[in-house]
């Protein structure tokens, strides 16, 4: 990814935004006392232009506290790439304006192939996230909440995945016994 582009990887895949949410954040959505992701607002990219609004549902209005080892990317970033005024966007586009799925898109298709993973979508990136918080042990209301979804039918997707890891546990634990038979 471009440096002005690699930590909306980061923040996508470690705090889990939906792609409007990334698009939308603005310097006063960081909070740095408390390393939070302050989510009010959402963009939407139809022909014709930009259309900010709320994010998807209630549920989306939330607070995403920032993992420690992401924080120093996201400092990094706010230093290097973002204007100083608190609306200033995060990631705009070239024009300075919001950052199209096409333009991000473009980026991504070729980190993607570096990476030798032309497989992933954009949303494979929230989706790992939040996998990975359920395999970390967040229950199901807590990735509700992170995730910004107002039911539980979707943050449970994600406990279903980590339960599959018991599997792999249980693998891993005879391979430990019969090493030491």
């Amino acid at each position: 990814m471009p440096p002005r582009l690699r930590a909306a990887v980061w923040i996508a895949t470690w705090c889990e935004l939906r792609y409007g949410e990334l698009a939308e954040l603005r310097r006063k959505d960081i909070d740095v006392k408390t390393h939070q992701i302050k989510v009010r607002r959402a963009v939407t990219l139809p022909p014709g232009g930009a259309v900010v609004g709320p994010p998807k549902s209630d549920a989306g209005y939330r607070d995403v506290s920032i993992p420690p080892h992401v924080w120093p990317i996201v400092e990094e970033h706010l230093k290097a790439y973002v204007h100083s005024e608190p609306n200033s966007l995060l990631f705009p586009g070239e024009a300075r304006g919001h950052l199209w799925h096409s333009v991000m898109g473009g980026h991504f298709t070729r980190a993607k192939a570096a990476a030798g993973r032309d497989d992933l979508k954009w949303h494979d990136l929230r989706h790992t996230g939040a996998t990975m918080a359920a395999q970390v042990g967040a229950t199901t209301a807590e990735l509700q909440a992170r995730l910004g979804h107002s039911t539980s039918v979707a943050a449970q997707l994600y406990q279903h995945a980590a339960k599959d890891r018991d599997r792999q546990i249980a693998e891993k634990l005879s391979q430990l016994a019969v090493g030491q038979d």
